[in-house]
């Protein structure tokens, strides 16, 4: 299995609220050395995260123990720049399984579904209600359902339907990245192939 199974995920969320977060702020180009996955997370954000000398940076949210959950809300326009998978291996191995943002850039937002993310696009003043729950009270919980196609404030029930290709939605509900899903169907190749 490439990832972890995503069907309905309840999470609480951290709230990153800036603009234009490009990938080479979401993994500094520095970083792209290794071919694995594993690693990323500790440098996702890295030079927001971390000063000169390597120590957290006390206003940085992901130094915030106020905040946790497997759910990031972003600000508009989250994943601009270089098309990097590694900014979603980073998103990934830090143990985020969802991304939400009023927009995303289009590269970003496919690498993240091929990688086990779902990046969940919802309408501005719907990003901007949770990111004031979530700062509001850092125990709010989001409910994300990939089989109804539907984020959730579960503290005032309001819900909005994001969009996913049937694909990629089988694919992440199965833990699939593309080579999973061609040996999944195994048994149906190989019979194929007896009729040629």
């Amino acid at each position: 299995m490439a990832y972890d199974k995503f069907t309905v995920l309840t999470s609480t969320a951290v709230p990153l609220p800036t603009e234009n977060v490009d990938t080479d702020q979401i993994i500094p180009a520095r970083f792209l050395k290794a071919t694995e996955r594993e690693g990323f997370g500790d440098n996702l954000f890295r030079d927001w995260r971390y000063d000169v000398e390597g120590n957290p940076k006390k206003d940085f949210v992901l130094n915030d123990p106020t905040y946790s959950g497997k759910i990031l809300v972003a600000g508009k326009n989250f994943g601009s720049g270089s098309s990097r998978e590694h900014a979603v291996w980073a998103i990934y191995d830090y143990g985020f399984r969802c991304v939400v943002s009023s927009f995303f850039a289009d590269i970003f937002k496919n690498n993240c579904l091929n990688i086990g993310v779902l990046p969940v696009t919802v309408s501005p003043e719907f990003a901007d209600k949770l990111l004031d729950a979530i700062t509001e009270n850092p125990e709010t919980e989001i409910e994300v359902s990939i089989p109804a196609q539907t984020i959730t404030l579960l503290s005032t029930g309001e819900t909005e339907s994001f969009d996913i290709n049937a694909y990629k939605k089988d694919n992440m509900q199965n833990g699939f990245d593309d080579i999973d899903y061609l040996l999944s169907m195994e048994s149906e190749i190989d019979e194929f192939e007896k009729t040629r």
